[in-house]
């Protein structure tokens, strides 16, 4: 009988001699996984419902560290759906789109780690845009919080809550900027956003109108503080975000959006009319009157930024044919001027509560200088939710954080509004389509602070910041077929004539 001789790679290996040939990476991942296995079988015996969450967030992260784009998708799809959702409703302390920011950014800073530990990612400065949003949360943060401690004064649970609505919106714009890479997945996330907003709108005209059980929808589950009675008393259209101000803000933007898309492309023009036409419904049908001054604005300068005035014409045609489809909702607004003051209720509950709970603590012991606190309401038993909010945003950004908060915002205005207006004229794809809804985001908060804090309005707030991110990605541009040049300039500048590339600024 003949031997069998083993050779070196039959040879049994030990299992200690094994585990030392690993590099220390690739042991420590496999224990990683054999640990996350373990682990994951005994939470399915003990919390079979915590399991599968638990499986569909692994999902979800496994999603966006290979397509790393997905994050913005499902942020940008999600987010007007859900934010209306009261916090703690569905999951303990946080609202659903603030719950899914928070497992997006985790795993997107987690994948920009290992990246930078391997060196396939490199730290990037941070450009204009990048301070601006951060200094304004710092100022709205970290300032106010010291300065109450200074003072002596309560920091509340409420003052930390609003002291981290900015650097929300700051994880927003992160977010999408460090995650969409193309021109293509730009054009992704416009198409998802106006969608979506299609969809918003269609609910807040079915809600002001009252049709088909809608607002009894939404007063069950997007009631905010669980009162249902604003909701089931005036027929606006707060769609799924539950404040009719923010539905008409987000649904501008969007127009603006898929305008800037529109002109760079000329297709798809019945579906561009009726969406548009859809976005003018909805935003009329929120019934707030900064909302129709807002879409008037929206409307001028989208026209100025396209360069196209006659865009105007189009636009004042669905205005009225809008206002005709939602009529009972603006007739009951007209109806507040009906007044023997011929001021409407609410705009006399505005002023008095300004006068009555916030002018007189701005106004004395030099509070406008560095603020009062964080939190932007005050608690009033008598009212329906509980409380009363400030109903003027440049009140709010004193009261919030002072004079260092109010110059923080001007120069974050300055900052957004100039690079969304280069992008918007200088690029012809889909990257020049953001800066044309960055434009307007920005000029219509600008504008529509005088009235309340849009800068910090859920869903809206969220469209104008990712709107931003978008503008400030380091998207390529995106290849051209003849013929086919910035929006307000058809034949394109001398310089691209001649060259026949864009200039970069």
């Amino acid at each position: 009988m003949t031997a069998t001789h083993l050779g070196p790679a039959d040879r049994p290996v030990p299992l200690v001699g094994f585990a030392s040939g690993l590099r220390p990476g690739q042991f420590l991942r496999d224990a990683a996984l054999l640990g996350g296995a373990c682990a994951a079988g005994a939470l399915a015996a003990a919390w079979p419902l915590a399991a599968v969450a638990a499986c569909l967030l692994a999902l979800l992260a496994a999603m966006v560290w290979v397509r790393p784009a997905t994050a913005a998708y499902l942020l940008i799809g999600l987010t007007p759906l859900v934010a209306g959702i009261d916090r703690g409703e569905v999951i303990p302390f946080f609202r659903p789109n603030e719950a899914l920011a928070l497992v997006l950014g985790a795993t997107l800073a987690t994948r920009w780690v290992f990246g930078l530990r391997s060196g396939t990612v490199r730290w990037v400065r941070p450009d204009g845009v990048d301070i601006a949003v951060v200094l304004m949360a710092v100022t709205n943060s970290v300032s106010p919080l010291l300065t109450m401690a200074v003072r002596g004064r309560e920091i509340t649970g409420d003052d930390l809550l609003y002291s981290l609505v900015l650097w929300k919106l700051v994880g927003v714009y992160l977010i999408v900027k460090f995650s969409v890479r193309t021109a293509r997945e730009v054009r992704v996330c416009l198409v998802i956003s106006v969608a979506v907003a299609c969809g918003v709108a269609v609910v807040g005209v079915l809600q002001g109108l009252d049709l088909f059980g809608v607002r009894a929808f939404l007063a069950e589950y997007y009631a905010p503080f669980g009162s249902s009675a604003a909701i089931q008393a005036r027929p606006r259209g707060g769609s799924t975000l539950s404040l009719p101000a923010a539905a008409a803000d987000f649904l501008i933007m969007n127009l603006a959006v898929v305008t800037g898309l529109w002109l760079r492309g000329r297709r798809y023009t019945v579906v561009f009319g009726a969406a548009v036409a859809v976005l003018i419904a909805g935003t009329l049908a929120a019934g707030e009157f900064s909302s129709t001054l807002g879409l008037l604005l929206g409307l001028v300068t989208l026209a100025v930024v396209a360069g196209s005035l006659g865009l105007l014409g189009f636009y004042a045609v669905l205005v009225v044919g809008g206002g005709l489809a939602v009529w009972p909702v603006v007739a009951e607004r007209l109806h507040g001027f009906a007044h023997a003051s011929g001021i409407p209720p609410s705009w006399v509950g505005r002023l008095t509560n300004l006068q009555t709970y916030f002018w007189p603590d701005l106004s004395t012991h030099g509070n406008f200088l560095l603020g009062v606190r964080p939190s932007a309401r005050v608690s009033v038993p008598t009212q329906a939710t509980g409380f009363v909010w400030i109903e003027s945003g440049y009140a709010w950004l004193l009261w919030g954080g002072g004079i260092p908060l109010l110059v923080s915002f001007l120069i974050f205005v300055w900052v957004a509004g100039v690079r969304g207006w280069r992008v918007a004229r200088g690029r012809t794809d889909a990257v020049g389509a953001a800066g044309t809804g960055a434009v307007v985001a920005v000029v219509l908060i600008a504008v529509l602070m005088v009235f309340d804090p849009h800068l910090t309005y859920r869903g809206s707030a969220d469209v104008a910041f990712f709107l931003i991110a978008l503008t400030t990605a380091a998207v390529p541009q995106e290849r051209q077929r003849p013929g086919r040049h910035p929006a307000g300039d058809r034949h394109g500048s001398a310089e691209q004539r001649r060259t026949g590339h864009e200039v970069h600024g």
